[in-house]
């Protein structure tokens, strides 16, 4: 019996850094405990996430093919494809023959279109990004953007400094077109709420028809590396067989309590959430009380 029978397997296509969580940094360990194998793709190398004043960066495009064409030639096999941060421009057709190539029949294809955040592009991040990310895009059955991310990928303004209030009317609207550009099922994660204190995961699982939203409270403090963790359980989730609204659901309650736990230390936050503390909580029984059909 092969290891893809016993366990379930996941290309991770994201950079690697050596300080601060977030990318493979964080998915190898989350999914690992919930009992998934990973296969890391590097798409880059950072000294430090993006999050500190001082990193280097060393882009990988040129090595990806020669990876990629050993993987291919020893056999390798993926229960889900997962594309996170890209290091250039020139991954993207890379990651979409990878996607081409590797995909079979029941291959979940989860993109993570890492662009930005709290209304601005990355500093690796530019308008042709943004525009190649629109094609890879339709090749995923499942994609994860923040706020920010979706309103760039469906062309809207973004302003750090504008209001982000959005009724749910609206937003249904978002998801709709988003999904119209290829992805099955659409994850806004950070969605912010009229009720100040909360804050809103939303999905549209266009197969159903049907709109799903989890609910938490707003803790005031940012943390880099979140959404890559989100996806990261939800992933887990859903490869161990949970409901969409489930995996939202524990990505959520995972999520919040690797916030909670962090905002009470003092330490530098650009160093991410303080994911070794709370890494035991995934192999507990999720309680089920927040998700809701839009």
């Amino acid at each position: 019996m092969t290891m893809n029978k016993l366990i379930k397997t996941v290309a991770a296509i994201h950079d690697l850094s050596g300080s601060g969580r977030g990318s493979l940094t964080t998915v190898i360990p989350i999914l690992s405990s919930m009992g998934v194998r990973v296969c890391p793709m590097p798409t880059a190398i950072l000294s430090a996430t993006t999050e500190f004043e001082h990193y280097s960066f060393l882009d990988l495009t040129d090595y990806l093919p020669e990876y990629i064409s050993n993987w291919e030639k020893n056999h390798i096999t993926f229960d889900c494809i997962y594309s996170g941060f890209l290091g250039s421009s020139k991954q993207i057709e890379i990651v979409s023959n990878f996607i081409d190539t590797f995909k079979k029949e029941d291959t979940l294809v989860v993109i993570d279109p890492v662009l930005g955040d709290n209304g601005t592009l990355y500093e690796t991040m530019d308008e042709q990004m943004v525009c190649l990310m629109k094609t890879l895009i339709k090749q995923a059955h499942i994609i994860t953007p923040n706020f920010t991310e979706a309103r760039y990928l469906l062309g809207e303004s973004c302003n750090r400094n504008s209001s982000n209030k959005i009724s749910f009317f609206e937003i249904k609207e978002r998801l709709t077109e988003l999904s119209d550009m290829g992805p099955e099922i659409v994850v806004i994660t950070g969605v912010p709420d009229e009720d100040d204190r909360k804050t809103n995961t939303v999905a549209y699982d266009k197969k159903t028809n049907r709109f799903w939203k989890v609910s938490c409270q707003y803790i005031p403090a940012s943390f880099p590396g979140t959404g890559d963790a989100y996806t990261s359980v939800m992933i887990g989730s859903l490869l161990q067989g949970d409901s969409l609204p489930i995996a939202l659901e524990r990505g959520v309650q995972f999520i919040t309590q690797c916030i909670r736990t962090s905002y009470g230390f003092h330490y530098p936050h650009i160093e991410g959430v303080l994911l070794e503390k709370v890494l035991h909580l995934l192999n507990l029984p999720i309680i089920s009380e927040n998700y809701e059909e839009m």
